[in-house]
């Protein structure tokens, strides 16, 4: 079991199963909506229980995904593609230890040009 939280306490969550591959996305609107790149692990949409839903505003970013974020503090806490059967939790919002460790990252083609990607991870273009 993990658990997370949005940065003023007001959205909690527990994960009741196992992390997902975590990736760092680096496209443009990740970036936007996080500040820097977006790093984050899927899990099984049936495996996320939310506390403080009422604080938590989905915004539609694209026809097919919404991000999830606390209406009270602003943190990112979720990416979601509701045809999918998992949901994309934002790494930083997790509880330590989590036993995860980035995989791959993505989108770099769109990474910003202020900083280099040099941890020796694979890097898919989209």
């Amino acid at each position: 079991m993990h658990r997370g939280s949005c940065l003023c306490g007001a959205v909690n969550f527990r994960i009741d199963g196992p992390l997902g591959a975590s990736d760092a996305c680096h496209c443009s609107m990740c970036r936007r909506q996080s500040g820097h790149f977006w790093a984050s692990t899927d899990v099984l949409r049936k495996d996320l229980k939310i506390v403080g839903a009422d604080h938590l505003t989905w915004f539609q970013s694209s026809e097919a995904v919404r991000r999830g974020f606390c209406s009270v503090c602003g943190s990112a806490l979720f990416w979601d593609a509701p045809a999918r059967e998992r949901i994309a939790v934002s790494m930083g919002s997790l509880d330590s230890p989590t036993g995860a460790r980035l995989e791959k990252h993505i989108f770099v083609a769109d990474k910003g040009d202020y900083y280099d990607i040099g941890d020796g991870l694979p890097q898919n273009p989209r």
